[in-house]
């Protein structure tokens, strides 16, 4: 049981599976100047948290706290917090990959990642928004400029990512195409694709042409094809921000164009999203919801892959 000055987390010693994460008690961190101590009332999973945990990825060796997104309630605020005071709701993503630690009672967050949490959302729905929200905000608003009557391609549409960047791309006045297996498309419909393609039964890269923008959320050889796709000039943008040069080489070739990209904590991008959700154009679909002490098993869920929008751990 955590006391005032100390708190409970979910963190690991070693890399690995699901298993290896566990609770523990740890010291109740206290914000700096331009720091806000939030009480988690839910914090999202991303399959960010599945990688970190296997194998490391930007943190190295644990032991560490995973976590990102955070909805919740300011307990305290640092030196020179004008915008924000205790009792304040709250939501965010902590700056990536270094400002994680969402997954425990408390967390820190630089005053400037943090934005008021609309009233028309609960903490469950707030804390899904944040990493794919911006994720999909910065690569197709603010990389790709998508414009209105454009045709963008979304894989993996009925993902964490996916399934928002569709109702942003459908808020821009886009055409959107998402692929998925053939068992999500009528909840791809249900959010706005124009046109689902079962990526199982169907090669994306021959069914379809002239696409604007891509948006690449699995890497590797989807990333190089995808560029088939696309009209002269046109883009794909991978979240993915490691890979071949091949992708480089290959959109030169073909006179189109590749990036790739990190999602960033804004708080600009993220009353953008505000913006949409308080429009009724943006809603995280909810997969799952687990309390703090169960980050195991909604991590085993993550693991398949086979979700649809987004797990996440809340207050217990």
């Amino acid at each position: 049981m955590s006391t005032v000055n100390t708190m409970r987390a979910i963190s690991q010693d070693v890399l690995g599976g699901p298993e290896v994460l566990k609770e523990v008690e740890v010291e109740r961190p206290r914000p700096r100047p331009n720091q806000v101590l939030v009480r988690v009332r839910a914090a999202g999973l991303n399959p960010t948290d599945w990688k970190h945990r296997a194998t490391g990825g930007f943190l190295g060796e644990p032991p560490f706290v995973l976590g990102w997104d955070v909805s919740g309630v300011v307990e305290a605020v640092g030196i020179g917090v004008a915008t924000f005071k205790p009792g304040d709701e709250v939501f965010g993503m902590l700056p990536y990959p270094f400002g994680h630690g969402s997954h425990a009672e408390y967390v820190i967050a630089p005053v400037r990642a943090l934005t008021h949490k609309p009233a028309v959302i609960d903490h469950t729905q707030a804390g899904a928004l944040p990493l794919v929200s911006l994720t999909a905000w910065q690569a197709l608003v603010e990389t790709a400029d998508l414009q209105p009557g454009q045709r963008v391609l979304i894989h993996a549409a009925a993902g964490g990512v996916g399934h928002v960047a569709v109702q942003i791309a459908k808020a821009r006045g886009a055409y959107v195409i998402g692929t998925a297996s053939a068992g999500k498309h009528d909840f791809l419909r249900e959010i706005g694709v124009d046109e689902a393609i079962d990526y199982r039964e169907t090669d994306f890269a021959e069914a379809v042409k002239d696409v604007d923008v891509v948006l690449d959320t699995l890497g590797g050889e989807t990333s190089v094809k995808s560029l088939r796709v696309l009209r002269p000039g046109g883009l794909v943008v991978s979240i993915l921000p490691v890979g071949s040069d091949d992708l480089y080489e290959e959109a030169e070739r073909l006179g189109v164009r590749a990036l790739r990209m990190l999602v960033d904590a804004d708080r600009a991008g993220m009353r953008a999203i505000v913006d949409l959700v308080e429009q009724g154009k943006l809603r995280a679909t909810i997969a799952g919801t687990f309390p703090l002490a169960d980050a195991a098993e909604a991590h085993a869920l993550g693991d398949t892959g086979r979700t649809t929008g987004k797990l996440v751990l809340v207050a217990d």
